[in-house]
């Protein structure tokens, strides 16, 4: 058991995770596959209604990246009404994905039928992603966790080549953090603000 984390040092992971945008990353640096699949082996341990395990990673490495960032333009573009369109937005959309060494589009699988509600399926995802990150961040990667829009619409859906059924719920961006960043620093409310205790 000598291995396993004690509850101080797992509490201070915790709170040590912070999203690390893709511009703070070292687009250069590889993540080696051994690594990579390790952290995913890890999100895979999430709590799981009836065993579905819903989650799938898509994952995009050298020249898929580029195809990657062409897509969310196009798919911007095509779907964002006139009103709401940013050109600074679709900007970055061309961006991000090269500046992080690997993106992975996280998504949803429908396994459990009518059985297991949707949301259910949703927060396990959501469970893995969590664990994913503090994988990613004992192991000293960063990571950033985006979920803009159009990833709900249907022809991202279409160029994932996910079901009718399925969602993606975010694209992870994971690299390891370039030379001199300073690690982010953040607070919380007291957890007494957020508390009832009903205890007669």
């Amino acid at each position: 058991m000598s291995d396993i984390a004690t509850h101080s040092q797992l509490s201070a992971l915790i709170r040590h995770r912070r999203s690390i945008k893709p511009v703070d990353m070292d687009a250069m640096r590889v993540v080696g596959r051994a690594l990579l699949t390790q952290v995913l082996e890890d999100a895979t341990w999430a709590p799981t209604h009836g065993l579905t395990e819903p989650w799938k990673f898509i994952v995009h490495q050298g020249a898929a990246r580029q195809r990657l960032a062409e897509t969310m333009q196009r798919v911007y573009r095509e779907t964002t009404p006139g009103h709401e369109f940013r050109e600074d937005k679709m900007k970055k959309m061309s961006e991000n994905p090269l500046l992080a060494p690997v993106v992975i589009a996280c998504v949803m699988e429908r396994r459990g039928g009518a059985k297991i509600p949707e949301l259910e399926e949703i927060e396990a995802v959501a469970c893995a992603l969590q664990n994913l990150q503090l994988s990613a961040t004992a192991a000293g990667l960063g990571c950033y966790w985006s979920s803009p829009p159009l990833l709900g619409t249907r022809e991202f859906a279409d160029w994932l080549q996910i079901g009718a059924e399925d969602r993606c719920l975010g694209l992870i961006y994971l690299g390891w953090p370039r030379a001199g960043l300073n690690w982010p620093k953040s607070v919380r409310k007291p957890v007494e603000s957020k508390t009832q205790w009903c205890d007669d």
